[in-house]
């Protein structure tokens, strides 16, 4: 959750501070464990209640181990201090309880002394290894909770290229080991759901200490830069948490900072790798664009010069069939060139919302034939097919779907071999008028078939003999969903190699 604050101008009573050096040790001495120290004299009394019933119902004075039960306890709950505090209890309570005269503190022979001596002993020795066992059953607890933690924060950042996701992911980790939390980054502040964020001078302090490279103290507060690769990238703000945890969770946070500055640097590495990757990309689309369009303008260009040349230099030694033939060249190579210009504005007509689109009623049939006449004589040794109504109407632009056919039928021609056929169906499907192109060609894998209308795309399976910009199909695409109708392409129905590409659009009424 990520929140803009302005923070109030003052700052009374609150500056920097260094972070004072940490003191070793799970526990704390101090005023808050003087709570463990009244608990191990309950642990003594509670053991002096037990001696008493043992004492009336067995009559009985060996209750040494019911005291050293009591020592135990204490030191396993309340740790190794409690359980010295506890022994010199139990010591005096023993010899009060036990000892005769009972009732007093005394010592009235070397026995007694060796007694109660080889029982402070015994009690000492058994206090301080519990109390020890429990510190190591605490800090491989700790250990286990700080390396899951830290798993599963490594987990979560590294999953993650969004910067604003992983200072977001980190304000939930601190809070997830029990600090009020809160990272800050150009004005921005991600603190976790139902999180208190710090008081106001305490952002200040944050704003004002950005470039610092160091954990600062701010009253109950702990402020450290998040960096990547040495750049700025937030600061992380934390609260006091709970004081037989301090170490370890300040441990924790540090390590998570660490992690969560080098999971940005990668993030960051990755953006520019991915902003190079882009503009190479963009490089060899504008370099093969620039090949295809010369290559295709040149070709037209090229039997339009050869004929002409021909035709005004031989003209009087050619017959009448030789002449018609150079004059029909010239004509298609120039119909040619006029589709492909045709197809460049429309694409950039396309991209900029400038197409202006007729819906009204027109012969699909017509159009089906106007499109087989013009590219039979380019098609070679392919046959060409027509399957269309001549009274099949759709609601369009004549114009516009005439070259959207005419771009299907061209690369159906261009990757079908010599000897094959090639139909053209227009049927009514409903209120739908469908046109599909059937060909006999090298086909496409289906999971290549949503990409064919993609501008500038070439099959890795037959680009070896592509020619061409790549912009007919994506142009069609875009001339038939601006008329309101859809393109597909399937694998053909019977099982044969090749391709079924086409179109549908609203028919019209009769």
């Amino acid at each position: 959750m990520a929140r803009d604050r302005k923070v109030r101008p003052g700052l009374q009573g609150l500056g920097p501070q260094r972070s004072a050096p940490k003191r070793s040790g799970l526990q704390r001495s101090g005023p808050q464990g003087w709570w463990r120290y009244v608990a191990a004299l309950g642990f003594v009394a509670a053991s002096t209640g037990v001696a008493e019933i043992i004492y009336r119902a067995f009559d009985t004075d060996r209750l040494s181990m019911v005291f050293l039960a009591g020592v135990l306890g204490s030191a396993v709950v309340l740790g190794p201090g409690p359980a010295y505090f506890a022994a010199g209890a139990a010591f005096v309570v023993y010899d009060i309880y036990l000892v005769q005269p009972r009732g007093t503190f005394t010592l009235t022979s070397a026995e007694d002394v060796m007694v109660l001596v080889a029982f402070l002993s015994v009690a000492v020795l058994t206090g301080g290894l519990a109390g020890r066992l429990r510190d190591a059953q605490r800090r491989a607890e700790a250990r286990a909770r700080i390396s899951g933690a830290l798993f599963r924060a490594s987990e979560e950042f590294s999953a993650s290229d969004d910067e604003d996701a992983v200072r977001r992911a980190l304000a939930q980790r601190i809070a997830d080991a029990g600090r009020p939390a809160v990272v800050l980054y150009d004005g921005r502040a991600w603190t976790p759901p139902g999180g208190q964020p710090p008081p106001e001078e305490v952002l200040r302090l944050a704003a004002e200490t950005a470039a610092s490279a160091s954990t600062i103290q701010a009253g109950d507060w702990r402020l450290r830069p998040l960096r990547a690769e040495g750049q700025p990238a937030g600061m992380a703000l934390w609260g006091a948490g709970p004081a037989h945890r301090a170490d370890d969770d300040e441990r924790l946070v540090d390590v998570l900072v660490d992690i969560a500055g080098a999971a940005i640097a990668r993030s960051r590495l990755a953006g520019a790798r991915a902003e190079i990757q882009a503009r190479e990309r963009t490089e060899q689309l504008r370099n093969a664009l620039l090949s295809s369009i010369s290559h295709d303008l040149r070709t037209p260009l090229a039997a339009i010069l050869a004929s002409a040349s021909s035709l005004r230099e031989f003209g009087d030694r050619f017959d009448r069939e030789v002449r018609d033939d150079l004059i029909l060249t010239i004509q298609e190579e120039a119909e040619r060139l006029n589709i492909f210009v045709g197809n460049l504005l429309n694409m950039t007509k396309l991209e900029s919302g400038a197409l202006s689109v007729a819906q009204v009623a027109f012969g699909m049939g017509e159009v089906v034939e106007r499109v087989l006449t013009r590219i039979r004589r380019r098609a070679g040794a392919r046959e060409l097919v027509s399957q269309a109504a001549s009274d099949l109407s759709a609601l369009g632009d004549a114009i516009l779907a005439e070259q959207a056919l005419t771009n299907i039928v061209e690369n159906a021609v261009r990757f079908s071999p010599p000897q094959t056929r090639i139909d053209v169906v227009a049927r009514r499907e409903g209120d739908r008028v469908t046109v599909e192109v059937i060909d006999e060609g090298p086909g496409a894998p289906q999971d290549e078939l949503p990409l064919l209308f993609d501008k500038f795309y070439r099959s890795p399976a037959t680009s070896a003999n592509q020619q061409g910009a790549g912009l007919g199909l994506s142009i069609t695409r875009g001339l038939v969903e601006a008329m309101g109708g859809e393109v597909s392409a399937r694998a053909r129905d019977d099982g044969l190699p090749g391709l079924v590409v086409g179109f549908w659009l609203p028919g019209a009424r009769a």
